[in-house]
């Protein structure tokens, strides 16, 4: 019984490894967006500013089948950006690889720019204001001030967005679908199998993957800020 358990075929071993390069490259693209994007928003008051969070945060809570036609209407074939991408570099943006990160990009932004935006907040602008006084610029302050102090926060949002982006799949199957080998990630696997009868061991197997991937994210990332917590008071 463990051994079934455990034996993994080539499709399986093919959706893990699909989902952690979907996920790598999604906090790989996205983690710098949202360090942007939540700083501005931690810094910035103007007219409209509920509106751009609300725009940001939607995918939080719209159904995930809604984001991923939105995706398919703004990048697939038939749109102007999906066709301007495909004539002018050869690439099909809809059910590929590509679509896969780009729709977990889009599930999970909103969770690194909510992380990013309250590390931001929690610091103290006097050290930033001091820091341009001396005569650094905002660029520099930015990176030297903001950013390291921020640290925590930004390295758990990345997380969180990685963690996120493993158990995509409303907006992945609709926009990327799902093809063995280009865009079946872990949760598409799990879903594949389970319209399958007599595949409930290879259903439980991925699970568990899954879980086990998630839980060490999550733990990683409870780590971290309590290792970064008591180095700050230690100071």
């Amino acid at each position: 019984m463990l051994n079934e358990l455990f034996s993994f075929n080539n499709a399986e071993v093919e959706a893990i490894w699909l989902s952690l390069k979907v996920a790598f490259y999604c906090s790989l693209i996205a983690l710098p967006l949202a360090i942007l994007a939540g700083y501005f928003l931690a810094r910035n008051e103007f007219r409209g500013k509920a509106i751009i969070e609300s725009l940001i945060h939607l995918p939080l809570v719209m159904p995930p089948v809604t984001t991923g036609y939105l995706l398919l209407l703004a990048f697939g074939s038939n749109s102007w950006f999906g066709s301007w991408v495909f004539e002018t570099f050869g690439i099909r943006l809809a059910f590929s690889f590509q679509a896969a990160v780009i729709a977990s990009i889009f599930v999970s932004f909103p969770l690194i720019v909510r992380s990013v935006r309250t590390a931001m907040e929690m610091i103290d602008t006097g050290l930033e204001d001091a820091s341009r006084l001396l005569g650094a610029s905002r660029i520099k302050t930015f990176f030297k001030i903001s950013v390291p102090l921020a640290l925590p926060g930004i390295i758990s949002g990345g997380i969180l967005g990685f963690a996120r982006s493993l158990g995509e799949f409303g907006a992945t199957i609709t926009f990327a679908g799902n093809i063995e080998g280009e865009t079946q990630t872990l949760p598409l696997a799990i879903y594949a199998k389970m319209q399958v009868p007599g595949q409930e061991l290879g259903t439980l197997r991925l699970v568990l993957i899954s879980v086990v991937i998630s839980f060490v994210a999550m733990t990683l990332s409870e780590w971290y800020i309590k290792k970064m917590k008591s180095k700050t008071a230690g100071l």
